[in-house]
């Protein structure tokens, strides 16, 4: 047995979603042969809590408007470390990277096949970090690095 195809469509969708909030390491595989309660697991990470947030946020409007998806279940959203969205299926996973590193789930699944995302998911492996601003959204690095200065220059650690 394979995914099924509302399963790759919900995959791809999410993978794209998280790619555009610039999500590292978005990987998907597909579980179905292994597990009865899902067909595919989608992983994505980012460098801070208030990104994951904004990534999960993300992935669930784009599936609730492109694909008419709610999840069944959102959990990890008061820590924001890890949080899962289970669409029953599918799973996503969005961890902070030290969670991810810790982990490691790509090591449990690592014989499962993986399943084939939008060429922007896949060019978020080994992404150097992105920054972002309060709200999660990327920003360029020269709007950060003004943003910080403005922020030292206001707190009077920069003259």
């Amino acid at each position: 047995m394979t995914a099924t195809d509302r399963a790759v469509e919900l995959i791809t969708t999410a993978a794209q979603a998280a790619a555009d909030k610039l999500a590292h390491d978005v990987i998907a595989y597909d579980v179905s042969e292994v597990l009865a309660i899902t067909d595919a697991f989608l992983l994505a990470s980012a460098p801070n809590d208030r990104q994951v947030k904004a990534i999960s946020d993300e992935i669930e409007e784009r599936l609730l408007k492109e694909r008419g998806a709610k999840p069944v279940r959102r959990e990890g959203e008061r820590e924001g470390r890890w949080i899962l969205l289970d669409y029953i299926d599918i799973v996503v996973h969005v961890q902070h990277s030290e969670e991810r590193s810790f982990y490691a789930l790509e090591r449990l699944w690592k014989d499962c096949p993986e399943l084939k995302l939008p060429e922007d998911a896949v060019a978020t492996r080994n992404r150097p970090e992105a920054r972002t601003d309060a709200a999660g959204n990327a920003v360029e690095a020269t709007e950060a690095t003004e943003a910080a200065k403005a922020v030292e220059v206001a707190d009077g650690s920069l003259s």
